[in-house]
């Protein structure tokens, strides 16, 4: 399996890091971390971060890599991640990619597309003439260098036709063609994409077990340890993190800031299940709410057999 990439993926809470560690028993891999949490230091109660004893009995990337005063990006992790990848293959290992944030998982398998910086001069030039000759002006000049991209663009949506003609004029190329041309590494590589599910019910309560954990865990006291330091704005939105900040604020009680964590962890869930529903390549497994984490990984091992 030395060149395959192996997936899994899922919405928050429901067993990804279980059966991952059970199922890189099974298999010669390295587990490449695809959590957009996860990647800061210090950050572990409400990351649910894998125990330290599970992380030095597999090799693990992209956790702990960057400080929450940092701001982190989409095109950083692929940056990363790509690299992490291509090194576990060069061992003839397997990468084994687990998280549940789509955008990271879409980004590895079907590419980025890097557009060049903004512009500001030329975006004020293409804005002062929208202004004087109208929105359609700018339309029309657009279908002239790049028909395809025009076409997925509403003539009225002046934003979007500036975009587009500044990347022309700074790319030398059309917008359309650039995304074609990103590269990602399903082009390279066989990948299978496995993805866990279980009952709403069932799942909404193991995220309730997981946030009273959490909790439990001092999730309050490691919040409370971060406001030490300066955080960056993607640390202090992350879930968990930012409900805990309205409490330590004043803003509520402890227990209107735990039903907050529940409600708005369930609400991410939903997103997750949305975003990898979309994806036809996701080989769905059903999860009963007893599962066997031991079985079922024996059971992702056979279909990769």
């Amino acid at each position: 399996m030395a060149n395959r990439l192996v997936f899994l993926v899922g919405p928050t809470a429901i067993g990804k890091t279980g059966i991952s560690f059970e199922l890189a028993k099974l298999i010669e891999c390295e587990i490449v971390s695809c959590d957009s949490m996860q990647v800061y230091r210090r950050m572990n109660v409400g990351t649910s971060k894998p125990a330290r004893r599970l992380l030095n009995s597999i090799p693990h990337h992209l956790i702990d890599i960057i400080e929450p005063s940092e701001e982190f990006s989409v095109a950083q992790f692929r940056g990363l991640a790509v690299k992490a990848i291509e090194e576990i293959i060069s061992r003839r290992r397997t990468p084994l990619l687990v998280g549940g944030s789509g955008l990271y998982v879409k980004v590895l398998i079907d590419g980025i597309f890097e557009a060049p910086e903004t512009d500001r001069e030329l975006r004020r030039c293409l804005e002062e003439e929208a202004a004087e000759f109208g929105v359609g002006a700018l339309y029309r000049r657009l279908q002239e260098t790049d028909k395809e991209g025009a076409a997925k663009i509403h003539p009225n949506d002046l934003r979007r036709i500036i975009r587009a003609l500044e990347v022309y004029q700074k790319a030398k190329a059309p917008i359309s063609q650039l995304r074609k041309n990103t590269a990602g590494l399903g082009d390279k590589y066989e990948v299978r994409i496995f993805g866990l599910n279980m009952e709403r019910p069932a799942l909404y309560g193991k995220i309730d077990e997981r946030v009273e954990l959490m909790f439990a865990e001092g999730l309050v006291n490691e919040t409370r340890g971060l406001l030490e330091g300066k955080l960056s704005l993607t640390a202090s939105q992350a879930l968990g993190y930012k409900e805990v900040l309205g409490y330590l604020n004043g803003e509520y009680d402890l227990e209107e800031a735990k039903r907050l964590v529940k409600r708005n962890t369930r609400h991410f869930a939903k997103r997750q299940l949305t975003w990898f529903r979309r994806d036809k390549r996701v080989e769905w497994i059903m999860l009963d709410e007893d599962f066997d984490t031991e079985e079922t990984a024996r059971g992702l091992w056979k279909k990769l057999s």
